[in-house]
């Protein structure tokens, strides 16, 4: 809690979120000491989820109120999808790898979250039967925002995304218009994984078929 404080988290919805989701019961049991940690943690296929602090950082940037539909690319193991499944009104949630995906249902039952909906598939390209969206979380790195995310952001909306080729980039946030994204600004630099799939870095590099 002292990491997201210091990060300059001020959402007081948000850190009682993270105060009340233990994130130990989101990772792999081999895991668990780094879970009490502000560090990524490893979940396989050479995945890592996001540290609190930078998750929490990029989730204060969608500025929910606790009515929003949200579209959340990437699930991991679920941790970050109970923080959003808590401060809105429900969550559209895209995994890429079934097994991973299957361990994020089973987090997420165990903790009685039920305004989620987990879907396994590619995220670049979104989930479009369930748009628009009034906040979209992608959780992986790719230079643009890809077309199809940008589309399912209503007016108004918000989406965060880590912006670069993979290992170095910059956070933004973005505010949709009726002329399509807008930056609002950049909320931190750090290093994620690449978007993989239709509208991302190709899938066949992913290491998960």
């Amino acid at each position: 809690m002292r990491a997201l404080v210091a990060a300059g988290i001020r959402d007081e919805r948000l850190l009682a979120a993270v105060r009340t989701t233990p994130r130990a019961e989101f990772v792999p049991a081999d895991e668990l000491s780094a879970a009490y940690r502000d560090v990524p943690v490893a979940i396989g296929h050479g995945q890592v989820t996001t540290q609190p602090s930078l998750s929490a950082l990029m989730i204060e940037g969608l500025d929910l109120t606790g009515n929003e539909h949200v579209l959340e690319i990437g699930t991991g193991l679920g941790f970050q999808t109970a923080l959003l499944a808590r401060l809105a009104a429900d969550v559209v949630s895209i995994e890429i790898r079934p097994d991973t995906a299957r361990h994020a249902r089973v987090n997420l039952a165990r903790h009685g979250v039920r305004n989620v909906e987990l879907r396994v598939g590619d995220g670049s390209g979104g989930v479009p039967d369930r748009a628009p969206y009034d906040a979209v979380l992608v959780s992986a790195a790719f230079p643009e925002v890809p077309a199809p995310l940008a589309a399912q952001v209503r007016p108004g909306g918000r989406l965060v995304q880590p912006i670069g080729p993979g290992g170095r980039e910059r956070v933004v946030c973005f505010e949709g218009t009726a002329a399509g994204l807008a930056q609002v600004r950049v909320l931190a630099s750090a290093c994620f994984v690449r978007l993989r799939g239709r509208y991302g870095f190709p899938p066949d590099e992913a290491g998960w078929r």
